[in-house]
């Protein structure tokens, strides 16, 4: 009976210091991580001036396997952020630019008959752009809902399915897609279907007075640098498994979950702003995205547990496009972005309750 209490005791023991060799590991791996991720914010800015909060969020995005969606007027380096990113990165990268006649083909591939010397006939499948690591779907409000629909099945389940055929697309795989916000003309507005796949909606902003004269000096002497590659296919992969791996405790879960459920208008919970402005709120997929950008903010600052702090940071990118605001909230100048915000101060956290003996 003494033999079996010493050995259960030494297998808690044991357990134990397994434990806290494994929280010291994943310690030392996301200090790691947070000088990595801050070496690619250094490299990217060689080429890119200014828009911290974006790059971060996009960073974000790729750590995590989220698409994102990026608006801003035009000239604003949307292209060339992600171009740079996927050079640092080292890995594959296409570029689709979508127009009124590009059909669902020409993002998928196609199947082609051919004949060999021979004269045997067979039929081979011509991959498209969309078999990459990170696709740039640039102004992805050209093309009509048809070829814009090409892009769902990838972007959800990673593969594309042609002529009944389904083909697994290249891992890791990011869509970034780009729209112009002041040009309604000619556009196709995607479907909120479609706007649930992308994990982040990206403001790229105006640069300061600052960023701009340092823009219009570098561009106009031909001062272009060449960014270093940093990582690669396989190492993306393992800081995407590192992300993954953090912790998020209940107390972090719960307060994701009623932020989201605040976001419904037909919520018990919902503040009476939210009844009065909003027409329909946010689903469940935005409260895995909280979730899963509050992992990677975790990360990139070398954490490994999620504060409710790195949850509010994902709030607005993840919920403006699933927050419908209504006509009484564009007539009291109320966007998307001033409900989430006005949310963010409302909803509290949820009470930690005292440990009782």
């Amino acid at each position: 009976m003494e033999d079996q209490m010493e050995n259960n005791e030494s297998q808690q023991g044991a357990r134990k210091i397994t434990a806290q060799s494994q929280r010291q590991n994943l310690g030392a791996l996301l200090q790691e991580f947070g000088q990595t991720r801050a070496a690619l914010e250094s490299e990217l800015a060689k080429v890119v001036v200014g828009q911290r909060d974006a790059i971060r969020e996009i960073f974000a995005a790729v750590f995590t396997k989220g698409h994102c969606l990026l608006e801003g007027v035009p000239g604003l380096a949307k292209t060339l952020v992600v171009q740079t990113i996927a050079k640092i990165l080292d890995v594959n990268f296409r570029r689709i630019q979508f127009t009124p006649d590009l059909t669902p083909s020409d993002i998928t591939g196609t199947t082609v008959l051919e004949e060999d010397a021979q004269g045997r006939r067979s039929f081979r499948f011509v991959e498209g752009p969309v078999f990459t690591n990170i696709l740039l779907a640039d102004e992805i409000n050209r093309t009509p809902p048809k070829t814009q629909s090409a892009l769902l099945q990838a972007m959800q389940e990673r593969e594309v399915t042609v002529g009944g055929v389904t083909y697994k697309l290249p891992d890791p795989f990011l869509v970034v897609a780009t729209q112009n916000p002041i040009d309604q003309e000619g556009t196709y507005p995607l479907p909120e279907a479609q706007l649930d796949r992308f994990m982040f909606n990206i403001k790229i902003d105006y640069p300061t007075l600052e960023e701009e004269e340092r823009i219009l000096t570098a561009t106009t002497r031909g001062e272009i640098a060449e960014p270093q590659k940093l990582l690669n296919a396989k190492i993306l992969l393992g800081m995407q498994k590192l992300v993954s791996a953090v912790a998020v405790s209940q107390y972090v879960v719960q307060y994701a979950a009623r932020l989201t459920r605040a976001t419904r208008p037909t919520d018990p919970s919902a503040p009476d702003f939210v009844r009065e402005l909003v027409d329909w709120g946010a689903g469940p997929r935005a409260g895995q995205y909280l979730i899963n950008g509050g992992k990677a903010f975790a990360a990139m600052d070398g954490r490994f547990s999620v504060s409710i702090d790195d949850v509010k940071a994902a709030a607005i990118p993840v919920l403006r496009k699933r927050v419908g605001a209504n006509f009484q909230a564009q007539a009291e100048g109320m966007n998307a972005d001033k409900i989430i915000a006005k949310l963010l101060e409302t909803v509290p956290p949820p009470k930690i309750e005292k440990f009782v003996k």
